[in-house]
Formats: structure tokens, C-alpha cells, sequence
């Protein structure tokens, strides 16, 4: 399963009540943060989110707020005795970011590994038991979304391990997909399941690498910079997305649910439009500071 938690969903500035865009992930003990704005660290007190086991940060794109937090939260990170190595994965740029922090934090007990994205470039990265796309995005400057996922092996059949002549004290490393004393997963596991997707887009327009990372995801967290349909000049010149662009886009995607987020601090009452959306993809929601979900393999 995938715990999810947005911490936030405004834009360009947190406001009262409304913290900066800002997404936690959970997944068999590791946790991943997108993005970290001013006041991050606030906004993940207020939904009860800990930041002792997140090992992974990943970064849209190079502006303030989406970065500002950063310093901060690397220093609390290391106040809080930590060791372990932290891995960073953003667009080229992103290591000079780090560098400057270093200016600040120049102690760290924790190495930070830097990850960065080629301009225009999808590229999967493991996290062991789940997985990592960065895909290119549409903005005034370079930027990606996050496609999460959780694969799933194929169903255990017990009948075919007897007939092969297994011994049951492998069965459990088969299951796990490990090869053991030459027997292989192949032998003992159905066709691959269904895994769990959940995709991540902020700060761009319309794009086809959208569309194509977000198909048939089980949950689509994507940007609705503008309520006001009339907004769409606008929002085409600071290549933003509109909430009827955003439900647009979940439907040309397949995706089952959506969350809108980063929303202009002009915007001071999201939901006096989301029946707009709503009118293009019924499923469609406001995001909010501290909104959870659990998102778990289709038969469970």
C-alpha cells in the first residue's frame, strides 16, 4: 500500500491557512517528500507527518516554492541526530541549490546524494520496493512531475510449487521474487498483478508526458493554479493549468481520482468552482493541508 499525505496546496506564497504545495509519501518504511516550500516543516507538524524516516526528496523545479524549505528542513534533519544518507533528485541546477545550504549547515552529520534531471528526459529511479519517474513537464523553467509506483508480482500458486517439487522452506523467497537453490519466481508465481500509481504534476500546462505518465492512475494530484475559466489566457502565459484543464486532463489520462493543489493566492475560494471540474470528471476533489489517503492493491 501508499500512504499519501499533501501538506499543502497553494502557490507562489503560503498564506493563512493555506500552506505551500507540498506532497509526503509512505512505502514499507520509507518515506519520499516532493517538493518543500516555505513553511513545510510547519505543515507537516499540523498533519502529524515525521520527517526521522524520509530518505528521498524530490524536487519539481527551481523556484522558491517549491525550495525555499529546504534549508530549514536539512538542518531539523540533522538536529534530530541523524546518519543515514538523504537523496535529492531535481532539475539540473538543483546541486548548486544544495551547495548554497551547505553555506548554512555546513556540519551535517548525513551525506546528501544529488540526483539530476536532464531538461526533457523521463528517467525511473528504484527505491526498492516501489519506484520513482520523473517525467518533463511544461513551465517557464525546467520541471517535472513524480509518478509513484508500486508493483505488484504475480499471485502465488502453492499447487505449482508441489508439482515442481519445491520445498515448502523456499516458497517464501520465491514469493518474494528470489531465485533459490535452482528454482525461480517463474515457476511458482501468476501472470503480474495490478500495482498501485499515483502521479504528481505542479507548475506546468497540458502535456503529453502528463497524459502518458498519469494513465489510469489510481490518483492524479495536478495543479489548478486558476479556478475562473476566464483565467485561461492567464494561465497560459505563466504556463499554468486551469481546474477545467486539470479535469480535462484526468480524463484523457484515465485516471480514477483527482486532487487540484497549487492554487493562486488570488484564488481565495477554490471550491466556488470546482463544480467545474466536476462537470468534466466527476471524481474530482480540492486538495487541502494534512488530506490522507491510503492507496492499496485493487483486491485488498
Amino acid at each position: 500500500m501508499l500512504d499519501v499525505c499533501l501538506l499543502g496546496a497553494g502557490g507562489t506564497m503560503p498564506l493563512p491557512g493555506r500552506w505551500l504545495t507540498s506532497l509526503v509519501l509512505r512505502c514499507n518504511g520509507r518515506s519520499l517528500l516532493v517538493d518543500a516550500g516555505e513553511g513545510t516543516q510547519i505543515a507537516a507538524r499540523e498533519a502529524g507527518c515525521s520527517f526521522k524516516n524520509l530518505d528521498t526528496i524530490c524536487i519539481t523545479h527551481l523556484h522558491a516554492d517549491h525550495t525555499a524549505g529546504l534549508p530549514g528542513l536539512l538542518l531539523t534533519m540533522g538536529n534530530m541526530d541523524r546518519t543515514e544518507p538523504v537523496t535529492v533528485i531535481g532539475p539540473v541546477g538543483i546541486s548548486r541549490v544544495l551547495e548554497a545550504v551547505r553555506v548554512i549547515a555546513p556540519e551535517l552529520a548525513f551525506d546528501v546524494n544529488v540526483v539530476e534531471l536532464k531538461e526533457g528526459i523521463t528517467r525511473t529511479i528504484s527505491l526498492g520496493d516501489w519506484d520513482i519517474t520523473a517525467f518533463p513537464l511544461r513551465h517557464t523553467v525546467p520541471c517535472f512531475g513524480y509518478q509513484a509506483a508500486v508493483p505488484r508480482a504475480g499471485k502465488f500458486d502453492p499447487q505449482r510449487a508441489n508439482e515442481a517439487g519445491i520445498p515448502k522452506q523456499l516458497w517464501k523467497r520465491l514469493q518474494q521474487g528470489e531465485s533459490a537453490e535452482g528454482f525461480t519466481p517463474d515457476m511458482v508465481l501468476g501472470p503480474v498483478r495490478r500495482g498501485i500509481k499515483l502521479v504528481y504534476a505542479t507548475d506546468t500546462r497540458p502535456v503529453k508526458a502528463l497524459y502518458k505518465a498519469a494513465e489510469e492512475a489510481d490518483l492524479l494530484i495536478c495543479e489548478g493554479m486558476y479556478g475562473e475559466a476566464d483565467k485561461l489566457p492567464k494561465a497560459r502565459e505563466t504556463c499554468h493549468m486551469t481546474f477545467q484543464e486539470a479535469a480535462k486532463t484526468a480524463i484523457r489520462s484515465g485516471a480514477k481520482e483527482l486532487w487540484l493543489t497549487h492554487f493562486s493566492p488570488s484564488l481565495t475560494r477554490p471550491e466556488d468552482y470546482l463544480q467545474s471540474a466536476r462537470d468534466i470528471f466527476r471524481k474530482t476533489s480540492l486538495g487541502y493541508g494534512g488530506r490522507k489517503t491510503v492507496l492499496q492493491f485493487q483486491d485488498e
